[in-house]
Order: structure tokens, then sequence, then C-alpha cells
């Protein structure tokens, strides 16, 4: 397989996550994507959480697919080949994530568990940027370093609702902060694989 091709789950990763948040939740009656969360569509009793559970295991492959196509391609890049490992880590690591309880359930350990995977995927995502940041030039640099910022920030709103979700209260824009912060992601995803697979072209 060329690394172009591995390259190109980057993209393929980034376009099947916003797909998954616009379709799956056609399946789940009464569902919002402004008050709720990402992680309500595979939560435990959650109609959707069966084909989630599916096409989230896709999109681990894909981000490890990925991971990989960065780590062939950096050579003597050393910041590359970093952010190669650490987006081959997170695509493994996201193949199991533990499930929340659907709102005002009781609290368990699976739901702290969620949590702890939740920080950790985060953590591992802005490691990523800062050694894409590391990685290429000035443009790059300020725009890694934006959406990193945008990614703290929106998600810190996000989490702030936390306790909310569990007490089955009113959250009107969670799902709105959330999907801020992942839209950035993905769209960093795209244009680093962008970068890359036009570098090998060049």
């Amino acid at each position: 397989m060329k690394e172009s091709a591995w390259l190109a789950c980057g993209i393929l990763s980034s376009l099947l996550y916003a797909a998954m948040n616009v379709v799956v939740p056609m399946w789940y009656e009464g569902y919002s994507l402004s008050s709720q969360t990402v992680s309500e569509l595979s939560a435990i009793g959650a109609p959707t959480r069966t084909l989630w559970i599916w096409l989230g295991a896709l999109y681990s492959l894909l981000v490890i697919c990925f991971g990989w196509g960065v780590w062939k391609s950096a050579g003597a890049n050393h910041a590359l080949r970093a952010l190669g490992a650490v987006t081959l880590v997170n695509g493994v690591f996201m193949l199991y994530w533990p499930p929340m309880h659907m709102r005002g359930a009781e609290f368990t350990l699976t739901d702290a568990m969620h949590i702890v995977w939740t920080v950790a995927t985060v953590l591992l995502m802005l490691l990523a940027m800062g050694f894409g940041a590391a990685a290429f030039g000035k443009r790059f640099r300020l725009y890694s370093i934006v959406t990193m910022v945008i990614l703290i920030g929106f998600g810190a709103l996000a989490g702030l609702d936390g306790p909310r979700v569990q007490a089955d209260l009113p959250t009107p824009w969670v799902g709105i902060w959330q999907r801020i912060a992942i839209a950035a992601f993905l769209a960093w995803v795209v244009t680093l694989t962008t970068m890359l697979l036009r570098s090998r072209k060049t």
C-alpha cells in the first residue's frame, strides 16, 4: 500500500466522524445536536449505541492507518515522526471506549472511566498538534496553536456541563461547544493530510 493511501486515511477519518455526527443522531428519536453530547449517542441504553460503536471502530482504524502513513513519510523530520507515533497510539487507544450511562442514571465506574478516556484522548490530540506545529513552518504552527486554543476552550465549556448531564438538567449549549472543538480538530487533520500529500508530489 502506497504512503499516499495511508495518508489519505486522515481525510477519510475526519469525513467519517463528521458524517457520524450527522447521520447517527437521525436514528435517535428526540436527540438534540445542540443540547446533548456526542457520547450520549453511544451511552448504555441509547438506541444508537451499536451503530456508533461499529462506526467508531472504523474511525479508529482509519486513524491508526493515518498515523502509520505519517510515520512512514516522516523521513528525517523527527517532530513529524513523533506526530505519527502519537496519532497511531491514539487510534489504538480509541478502539475501546468505556461507555457512559444515559442522563439521570447512577454514576458508576464506567462513567468515571469514560471521563478518563476523554481526557486522555484530548491530551493525545493536543500532543499531536504540538508535534505538528514543530514539524512545519510558521503559518501551520500558528494554525495549530489556534486550533489547540479552540479545542481547549470549547472542550472546557462542554466539560463544565458534565455535572448537569449527569443530573439530567438542561444543557442547551453543550452539544454545540463539544462539536466546535471536534470540528476544529477534524479540520486540522484534513489540513495536515493535504499538506503531506502535496509535499509528496513535490
